[in-house]
């Protein structure tokens, strides 16, 4: 037996919850996995997981044998990343998962700068404005925007994006041009931004020398993904507020027109989160400490 492997494999299926999400993550067969762990038990005499039908679950031996053992491969894997570090090529596989509007506008088109620089890392994107499980999907990081409130991860803020009030030509010939945030309360039809993790809409927030209001109007229309939010607006479906480096190609192309440019909401913060629980590889720091460097101009 591999012991080490063997550790590695139980990890993960602690982190992932069941087997088949721990052998994807390990990039091997459902039966390997199985079998490591089994040796794994046998080699120790007793029983780590408890296996049924339909879920997997870590016994209170499982448990000890997984906080003990995770601090040393997390040593061994410190040892492992000064190495690569003193040799500058860190490589292997980054698995990120950003929002749908961010990865078409900000990442994506940034990304070659970074497989220049380290032609040895490769990326598996996940695009989804869904929150992820980055410890049962094995997800390295998340780039994400707005408020944070799960303390058991670790954020770094990357920037933060403007914010614009929008709606097609067409739209605003045929119901007017509001000059003041309230006039969204009166026969306008308004596009939100539906909370992907609560479904509840956002608010059109506004901001003018310090006065801060709040527009919650019932929504014609609510969408819960950003590059569709962004369609909507561009249908004529009603006004939309929405990030600028977005919706900055339609606005200079005319078809979008920015409306109260005196009330514009506050810049909005975008992080980059990952488990604090988790060694930070060579590749994932080389990555976050590119995007802090790099990213922020992108906003």
């Amino acid at each position: 037996m591999d012991q080490l492997l063997a550790i590695r494999a139980f990890a993960r299926v602690v982190e992932a919850g069941n087997f088949t999400r721990a052998a994807d993550s390990l990039d091997m067969p459902n039966a390997t996995l199985s079998k490591l762990v089994r040796e794994l038990e046998a080699h120790l005499g007793v029983r780590l997981l408890q296996r049924t039908t339909r879920r997997v679950s870590v016994t209170p031996e499982g448990l000890d044998y997984y906080e003990k053992t995770g601090r040393l491969v997390r040593d061994l894997e410190d040892i492992d990343t000064s190495f690569n570090a003193a040799r500058g090529n860190p490589r292997g596989k980054l698995r990120i998962d950003v929002g749908g509007s961010t990865a078409r506008d900000v990442l994506i088109p940034a990304l070659p700068d970074f497989l220049a620089r380290y032609p040895d890392i490769s990326i598996d994107l996940g695009v989804s404005d869904r929150p992820v499980d980055l410890i049962g999907d094995s997800v390295d990081c998340v780039i994400r925007g707005g408020p944070l409130d799960n303390s058991s991860l670790v954020a770094r803020q990357i920037g933060q994006a403007r914010m614009v009030t929008c709606a097609t030509p067409a739209y605003l010939k045929q119901f007017g041009v509001p000059a003041y945030p309230d006039e969204l309360k009166n026969g306008h039809r308004l596009i939100s931004y539906l909370s992907p993790q609560s479904g509840r809409a956002f608010p059109f927030r506004f901001e003018r020398k310090g006065e801060k209001i709040e527009i919650k109007s019932e929504h014609r229309i609510g969408v819960n993904e950003s590059n569709a939010h962004l369609a909507a607006a561009l249908a004529g479906l009603g006004i939309v507020q929405t990030f600028r480096y977005a919706a900055g190609p339609a606005l200079a192309r005319g078809e979008l027109v920015e409306i109260l440019t005196k009330w514009r909401p506050a810049p909005y913060p975008f992080h980059v989160v990952y488990p604090n629980n988790r060694h930070v590889s060579h590749r994932l720091r080389v990555f976050i400490n590119w995007l802090m460097a790099y990213l922020p101009a992108k906003f």
